[in-house]
């Protein structure tokens, strides 16, 4: 439990413990990179880490990343640079250029993120930690589930992954962002509302300010809290079939002229839920493509119902029945 001293608000010890916690890992002397936007939870990100990484002798340093996308994008960037020297981290500002296909806000992610893997290279940093909230996952959740992205998407985000090598690490991401706020409140932290955070044009605000709200109202409280254990349960479940497909795969695969096959007989064997996984597992570190469900089904029923299909094209590849294999070639 955080001991508190007397007067230490409820809502910045919590936020602190969570990130104590995230940097138990990690060895005295080594560099976090924070990833600062000027929000809320970024600032209190800031914060609690600024309090937190000397204890065991850690470096911390602020990046915060321009994307350009507003007027007044450099001038919020500096102002967020300025806050977190305020608190006594090292402080440094990223301008990206934001373009590619998805839409704005994945353009937007790709560039951040890879700003924040570069910036976490150049000062050698074994850590990245950003301000994820209980409340983004709930969102990311739900984003999911209305796109039927599958098992995969519903999973949301986890508190320890790699980014390009690199520790990503996400200690709020079990702090509801009403304690995030009341802890800037307490801390008097006064952070930046990015216009783009309520602009209903973007799939995510919907969610944050009209279905979540409703859901809550229709169906009680704790709806958030549910969505991220349901992500966290299907998480563990992903684990282990991940686990079950490397013990399986080394034995049922075969490196082909143009690609890779895969014994049909040992798919079949399998329960659907395995099969398929191996299938799209096999597309996705082969060709670095991923399949829908219904491609993946396609691709299986060149096992569970073969009568001489011709070939299936994919994504950056194309599936065929050969024997008693399925091959995958390079398109």
């Amino acid at each position: 439990m955080e001991e508190r001293r007397p007067g230490l608000d409820p809502a910045v010890a919590e936020v602190r413990l969570a990130v104590r916690r995230a940097l138990a890992g990690l060895r005295p002397g080594a560099t976090v990179l924070v990833a600062l936007s000027g929000g809320a939870d970024s600032l209190a990100l800031a914060a609690a880490t600024a309090f937190e990484a000397p204890k065991p002798g850690l470096r911390a340093v602020a990046l915060t990343v321009d994307h350009g996308l507003q007027d007044g994008s450099t001038d919020a960037a500096a102002a967020a640079a300025a806050k977190a020297e305020a608190l006594g981290l090292e402080a440094r500002v990223a301008r990206v250029e934001v373009t590619g296909a998805g839409g704005p806000e994945a353009a937007a992610r790709e560039a951040r993120y890879r700003a924040l893997a570069e910036g976490a290279r150049a000062i050698g940093a074994a850590a990245i930690l950003t301000g994820h909230t209980l409340d983004d996952q709930a969102e990311t959740v739900l984003l999911g589930l209305a796109r039927g992205a599958g098992a995969t998407s519903l999973q949301g985000m986890a508190e320890a992954s790699v980014l390009e090598g690199i520790a990503l690490l996400r200690p709020l991401l079990g702090v509801r962002r009403v304690t995030i706020r009341a802890a800037c409140a307490a801390e008097a932290l006064e952070p930046w509302d990015d216009p783009h955070n309520a602009d209903p044009r973007f799939a995510r605000v919907r969610v944050r300010e009209t279905v979540l709200p409703v859901l809550e109202s229709e169906l009680g409280p704790g709806i958030a809290e549910a969505l991220a254990r349901t992500a966290a349960q299907l998480r563990e479940d992903s684990e282990a079939f991940d686990e079950m497909i490397d013990e399986t795969i080394e034995d049922i695969v075969e490196h082909a002229e143009a690609g890779i096959s895969v014994s049909a007989a040992a798919l079949a064997a399998n329960p659907a839920a395995l099969r398929n996984r191996i299938i799209r597992h096999v597309v996705a570190s082969e060709f670095h493509e991923s399949l829908s469900r219904t491609q993946t089904l396609e691709v299986a029923r060149l096992v569970t119902d073969w009568s001489g299909q011709g070939p299936i094209d994919l994504p950056g590849c194309r599936a065929r029945r050969l024997g008693g294999r399925v091959e995958f070639t390079a398109r």
